[in-house]
């Protein structure tokens, strides 16, 4: 634990040494980590302090983490009536910022947050943060914000606290975070944790059945379409992508979460080291990136499409259609035809 550490994690202690109220918010369309790490510290705020806790999520999130305990109590923030969410943002004594670094990221739940006069405190690990809080708990080598937040628990001194509830939300957010502990983010640290949540009473083959074993009849023969219909690989750049149609969305009547882990499909082919998944989204075109090896699709978002994230996992966006927007991603291929055909 560093020395910045300590002294953040001191600050957020003493911020919660009185009974307040707090909002905990995360990024748009949350993941596993953005929700899991929000109810974590949701469970553990709730036993301290006679604290009012609530959380906001800027939308719905998959269906596939409706198990995780106390969803059910999570406000989805509708844009349409902001009004409804307005009193909590406003008599909030503290905002927890979860697993984002952008006030962009949570959209139009931006203008309720940012001039909020409740103290914010961001909890994560991605990188070149906004400052736009008074607290940073961050860390950019974390796994996960779920990690941060375990280590925030025990830095605080409050891991009495820890019970399954709070395990089952921290352990679903490493897990999905890390590819199922494959990434190279899935260090010796990361394993001590889990170890911890496992003998905390937490279920590993369950949460591992509700995230990757609940698909819907739908979800699967969308699966099968874009594997067999959609995936593209450019060979001589040792890149494969997905182009993914609005149409192709509404015949599948996808939902939200459909699409996750698509992108890592086409990663894993044999050869290559860049994948790309290009959806058409009402709003923009929308796009995920991974890669193996020395390839920065963070870097490759940020420079390209209004994009950023993490060194081998990144998304970004596109104002372009979709037809276009596979042009300029073909075009700015080339520019990364050396970096690409090295072996990784």
């Amino acid at each position: 634990m560093s020395a910045s550490h300590k002294r953040e994690a001191l600050k957020i202690k003493n911020l919660l040494a009185e009974p307040q109220n707090i909002v905990i918010t995360t990024h748009h369309k949350p993941d596993a980590d953005a929700l899991g790490s929000s109810l974590g510290l949701f469970h553990l705020l709730r036993r301290m302090n006679n604290h009012k806790v609530t959380i906001v999520s800027p939308s719905d999130y998959p269906r596939f983490l409706n198990w995780m305990p106390g969803q059910s109590s999570v406000i989805i923030f509708d844009p349409k009536f902001p009004e409804l969410t307005k009193p909590y943002v406003d008599e909030a004594d503290l905002i927890f910022c979860l697993d984002f670094n952008s006030l962009s990221r949570i959209n139009e739940l931006e203008t309720l947050v940012k001039p909020s006069k409740g103290k914010k405190i961001i909890i994560d690990h991605h990188l070149e943060p906004e400052h736009f809080a008074d607290v940073w708990y961050w860390d950019n080598t974390a796994s996960a914000t779920c990690e941060l937040v375990y280590e925030l628990i025990i830095e605080m001194g409050y891991k009495n606290l820890l019970d399954v509830a709070i395990g089952e939300c921290l352990y679903a957010g490493i897990m999905t975070d890390t590819g199922s502990f494959r990434f190279p983010s899935t260090t010796s640290k990361v394993h001590h944790i889990i170890a911890d949540l496992i003998e905390l009473g937490v279920n590993n083959s369950k949460i591992h059945q509700a995230v990757y074993d609940t698909n819907t009849e739908q979800r699967l023969r969308f699966l099968g379409f874009a594997l067999s219909q959609r995936l593209k690989i450019v060979k001589e750049y040792n890149t494969a992508y997905f182009l993914i149609t609005a149409n192709d969305l509404d015949r599948f009547d996808s939902q939200t979460g459909d699409t996750e882990g698509l992108v890592n499909y086409a990663l894993s082919l044999e050869n290559i080291n860049f994948a790309a998944l290009i959806v058409e989204r009402p709003e923009m075109v929308k796009m995920s990136f991974r890669s193996k090896g020395t390839f920065s699709v963070r870097d490759f978002a940020s420079n390209h499409f209004e994009g950023g994230g993490h060194k081998n996992a990144s998304g970004g966006k596109s104002n372009l259609s979709l037809l276009d927007t596979e042009k300029k991603f073909l075009t700015v291929l080339e520019n990364y035809k050396s970096v690409l055909n090295q072996k990784q």
